[in-house]
């Protein structure tokens, strides 16, 4: 299994609970093709540097995870299918990624004991 990487932008107009329930559905897509999450971070609503559909915001979301190839045509023919998605983009991670993600993610979780 692979590490990888998926930030997608979700349209601004959507409360705060259909966010979570989108990021939901495509955490459960990644779970039911034997997925594994490793880490899932919100951004929240941030300005993008140039306006996509005439929205100048977006909901910015994270997931890490571990999966088999064939999962990430599958999820991202899931993001392509919904419309409250305004751009994804999914990465493999290679060593000195993988490094610097746990690195990040044992500092966020620093912070938040704090």
């Amino acid at each position: 299994m692979n590490q990888y990487e998926t930030v997608f932008i979700l349209t601004p107009v959507l409360s705060d609970e259909q966010m979570k329930e989108t990021v939901a559905k495509f955490k459960k897509v990644l779970t039911d093709k034997g997925a594994e999450i490793l880490n899932e971070e919100t951004w929240g609503l941030k300005k993008m540097a140039y306006a996509i559909e005439k929205k100048s915001t977006g909901f910015y979301c994270l997931l890490e995870f571990k999966a088999e190839p064939s999962v990430i045509k599958v999820l991202e023919t899931a993001y392509r299918r919904d419309e409250k998605v305004i751009r994804f983009q999914t990465v493999k991670l290679d060593k000195y990624a993988i490094e610097y993600a746990e690195k990040r993610r044992n500092k966020n979780a620093k912070k938040e004991e704090a």
